[in-house]
């Protein structure tokens, strides 16, 4: 019988679920899955995992106690349901499980260490080792320098909501353990700034982006996982075969289980192709500036992180909702 495109992506990529949805994890068995504040907001309104919530809104209370204002029972559950929901996923997949940290900290340093530190202790607090977890944060300058203190302590970090090359060298000079380009959301930038309706997969600026990244990484040695995400059709990942890693909604993971045929390997360390002559250096100064430049990467980014937060705005209504229900 033959192999699915699944099948053979998994050869040569690691693939990585982007979901919080437990039962699609379980259907499609990735070594990794990845979530984020939407994607937790969306599982925690599904009704087979009400348990979960119900279980981390009353260890909040317990926590706070029982004359805490509801506010604040909220504000602790919504901080720890992701690692709630993680400690789930990783009774299914073997390797490792992202959980990102609260996005209204992504302009913060000590914020975010502060706050990757405490996800860190309390999944060990639950037995889990540190290597199977990486701690998600924007690709802001303050996201990534805040990422690099933290690899020095042996917490591993996965950077997200990254758009252009000046964050991935800053990344790269950070020692960071893995980024994730947004592929997808970038396609939609280009669509909506040309007005045109669609681009060919090998024309695709999300692929294209990603390509170069991923080139300049193996042409100057860096150790870091480049890890495509944000996909919007099966084409995209077919053309980034080979990445490090995918991470791919559970809609395409299901196209590609359906689909035969040929896959070939796009991306390979053996065969490096990139336009960059030397290693590019970056101080502050400079990733502002070209931050600034780079008006694709300035305006999804602050849209990604505004996104981000309207979804733990949004956790936190539910999250009050189904205390009120609880408690009375």
């Amino acid at each position: 019988m033959s192999e699915n495109l699944l099948e053979k992506l998994k050869k040569m990529t690691v693939v990585v679920a982007d979901t919080g949805d437990i039962q699609a994890i379980e259907k499609y068995r990735p070594r990794d899955a990845t979530t984020n504040p939407a994607l937790i907001t969306a599982a925690a309104q599904m009704p087979q995992y009400q348990a979960i919530v119900d279980r981390t809104l009353t260890a909040a209370r317990e926590t706070c106690g029982t004359a805490a204002p509801a506010s604040e029972v909220v504000k602790l559950a919504a901080d720890r349901l992701a690692i709630s929901f993680g400690l789930e996923i990783l009774k299914i997949v073997p390797h490792r499980v992202s959980t990102e940290v609260d996005a209204r900290l992504s302009y913060d340093t000590a914020g975010t260490i502060a706050k990757g530190r405490e996800i860190i202790a309390r999944y060990e607090a639950h037995g889990i080792s540190r290597e199977r977890i990486l701690i998600k944060s924007a690709s802001t300058w303050e996201g990534i320098q805040a990422a690099g203190e933290l690899e020095k302590e042996g917490i591993h970090c996965n950077l997200t909501l990254l758009f252009g090359m000046h964050q991935a060298v800053a990344c790269a000079e950070a020692g960071v353990t893995l980024i994730s380009p947004f592929v997808g959301r970038i396609l939609d930038w280009y669509k909506k700034d040309t007005g045109r309706d669609s681009y060919p997969a090998k024309e695709d600026p999300g692929v294209l982006s990603v390509t170069r990244i991923y080139n300049y990484y193996k042409k100057f040695g860096y150790d870091v996982e480049v890890m495509g995400a944000s996909f919007r059709n099966v084409g995209e990942v077919i053309e980034l075969a080979g990445c490090d890693l995918l991470t791919i909604a559970p809609n395409l993971l299901g196209e590609l289980q359906a689909m035969d045929g040929e896959l070939p390997r796009r991306l390979d360390p053996q065969n490096v192709s990139c336009d960059i002559a030397e290693k590019i250096t970056l101080d502050k100064a400079a990733f502002d500036r070209m931050h600034a430049a780079d008006r694709m990467a300035s305006e999804k980014l602050a849209e990604g992180i505004a996104g981000f937060v309207a979804a733990l705005e949004k956790l936190e209504t539910v999250l009050a909702a189904r205390l009120s229900v609880i408690e009375h």
